[in-house]
């Protein structure tokens, strides 16, 4: 009898044993993913004048779920004022290029905890109608925010509309503007294909890219087609330094930011003097895409629409000839200008 009952006290121990070292071990692992989800360290760096407090990563990273209520329409002045957010102008806005990448630089950007996202295009300065409305109207287009946090928007149409450096120069002449850019004819063969996926979808014809990129008369390249004329940086760049110095600007490797995104994110966050805080961990190649995905924490991930990567058509190799001979002395002067040379045909 005494040595049954001293087994089966054994065995208690035993089971209570395990499951304390069980509870320990998931413990351990728990706090190791909180850690990882949630740093505890503050932001090294200020985003406003001198003197403001900054506010802990944990409190920022806390941005994603609560600011998406407050851009569902979701919350009270009251819960607004609370949490201290507001609607600020932009600090940044990413002005092109057209098929360069722009959606993708604005979601990878938004992988930074001091970042935060307009998700539409506003076409505030290129758009008459809209920008009649006042500078009210467009700050209210704006997400919530917390003071110290950067609030970015894009809208590629910006680069090439003769109006909208002057418009954005009056709303703040100090604002940093990032062009991404693309090699100039892989751009403009994109740009089509955007144009003739909207024509199929709605049973329309379309010419082929050769016959409007090169004009028929003259056999020489059709500057009046607003794909080509969108892939000769230079021309619109010069407009904007007019009323920016080209240190307000960073241009963007748009080719890069497909094959190797983190050191061309890395050199925005240095431009617009954010701690470096998005790592090889928030980025991830998704083979079936072809892309590079985000991963924002352990539970969050996102890929960029079906719709980018589309599938070029076949386009004449003399045609592709003509056109990068065209390019080559306005990339030239582009890489001048700016600083920064790219490995363009």
């Amino acid at each position: 009898m005494l040595f049954k009952q001293q087994a089966l006290l054994r065995q208690k121990l035993f089971v209570l044993g395990s499951l304390a070292i069980g509870s320990l071990l998931y413990l351990v692992a728990r706090v190791g993913s909180l850690d990882r989800l949630q740093p505890l360290c503050p932001i090294d760096g200020r985003f406003g004048s001198r003197g403001q407090d900054e506010i802990p990563l944990r409190a920022l990273q806390f941005k994603r779920g609560l600011l998406h209520e407050f851009r569902k329409g979701n919350a009270t002045k009251e819960q607004i004022r609370l949490h201290n957010l507001v609607q600020q102008l932009p600090k940044a806005i990413i002005i092109g290029v057209r098929k360069g990448g722009t959606r993708a630089l604005l979601e990878m950007l938004n992988l930074h905890p001091a970042v935060v996202k307009a998700s539409q295009e506003i076409h505030f300065f290129d758009n008459d109608e809209n920008y009649a409305k006042g500078i009210e109207w467009y700050r209210k287009k704006m997400p919530f925010s917390y003071p110290h946090q950067i609030t970015i928007e894009k809208s590629p149409a910006y680069f090439i509309t003769e109006e909208v450096p002057e418009r954005i120069y009056k709303m703040n002449s100090s604002i940093k503007l990032l062009i991404i850019v693309r090699e100039p004819t892989t751009r403009a063969i994109s740009d089509y294909t955007q144009v003739l996926e909207g024509k199929e979808r709605k049973n329309k014809t379309y010419y082929k890219f050769e016959k409007l990129a090169i004009d028929p008369n003259t056999c020489e390249v059709n500057t009046k087609y607003k794909a080509v004329r969108t892939s000769i940086y230079t021309k619109h760049l010069e407009r904007w330094l007019k009323y920016f110095p080209i240190e307000q600007f960073h241009i963007v490797d748009g080719d890069r930011l497909i094959t190797e995104p983190l050191p061309e994110l890395q050199l925005v966050e240095k431009f617009l003097n954010l701690p470096p805080r998005i790592s090889q961990y928030n980025l991830y190649f998704n083979a079936t895409r072809g892309f590079y995905c985000l991963r924002f924490n352990i539970v969050f991930n996102k890929c960029l629409a079906g719709s980018k990567g589309r599938i070029h058509p076949e386009v004449d190799t003399s045609v592709i000839t003509k056109l990068r001979k065209f390019f080559h002395p306005f990339n030239q002067k582009f890489y001048q200008i700016t600083g920064r040379t790219f490995n363009w045909p």
